[in-house]
């Protein structure tokens, strides 16, 4: 397959890319081909102007947004790889998906749209918290992402079969939990396509990143 991999996150030497370095490494030992796609080095903007609003009146997207509609066209499976921040995705990456999975191109623009315009395709996020399983645990932040992310948001991009992984206690390197999280990110790279915990549609879901003491990285 041809693998997309979006990943998010300011710093080159952050655990966030480590993962996607995984990732990426995972996929290639089945053969896989990456296009990957870095937000920040790249220079993608976020930034939803008035010209994107275009889209509702059916005018064509600006060319940086038909750029990237293309890698998607392109792709057999996605990745996205970021971290938790405020319990969001970062502004980036919520950008991202603002303006290019756009109306008339992702899904229709009526009163109430139902499912993905695009072909379904696997897609795996890795979403890295800096909060520990308990703290995720204490208010259903968990649950409550996944289920924000799944109805509200990835179930209008096609994406299926899905799985949402949360990577906890990412922000503190030394006696944390990389080293699992860095061999879950790679057997994710592998499983693409043949995920047998990832789940279609409009399933119930659920996962959490694998713990073990980790290697050393900074921040989430």
């Amino acid at each position: 397959m041809h693998v997309l991999v979006v990943v998010c996150h300011p710093k080159q030497e952050s655990f966030t890319h480590a993962i996607t370095d995984q990732v990426i490494k995972g996929a290639q030992s089945k053969g896989h081909t990456v296009k990957v796609i870095d937000l920040y080095r790249d220079g993608f903007n976020p930034i939803f102007t008035p010209r994107d609003w275009e889209q509702f009146e059916g005018v064509t997207m600006p060319e940086d947004v038909l750029e990237h509609q293309r890698f998607v066209e392109e792709s057999d499976a996605i990745f996205l790889v970021f971290p938790i921040w405020w319990y969001q995705m970062p502004a980036m990456m919520k950008g991202w998906l603002d303006r290019v999975w756009s109306a008339g191109w992702c899904y229709k623009w009526e009163r109430n749209p139902e499912g993905s315009l695009l072909s379904h395709r696997p897609c795996t996020v890795l979403a890295l918290a800096g909060a520990t399983s308990r703290q995720l645990d204490r208010w259903g932040y968990d649950k409550q992402i996944h289920h924000l992310w799944r109805y509200g948001v990835f179930g209008y991009c096609g994406f299926e079969p899905l799985r949402i992984t949360i990577f906890d206690d990412c922000s503190y390197p030394e006696g944390g939990k990389h080293a699992e999280h860095l061999q879950a990110a790679f057997r994710a790279g592998q499983n693409i396509g043949h995920d047998p915990e990832a789940l279609p549609g409009i399933k119930p879901f659920l996962d959490r990143g694998l713990t073990i003491r980790g290697e050393k990285y900074t921040g989430e």
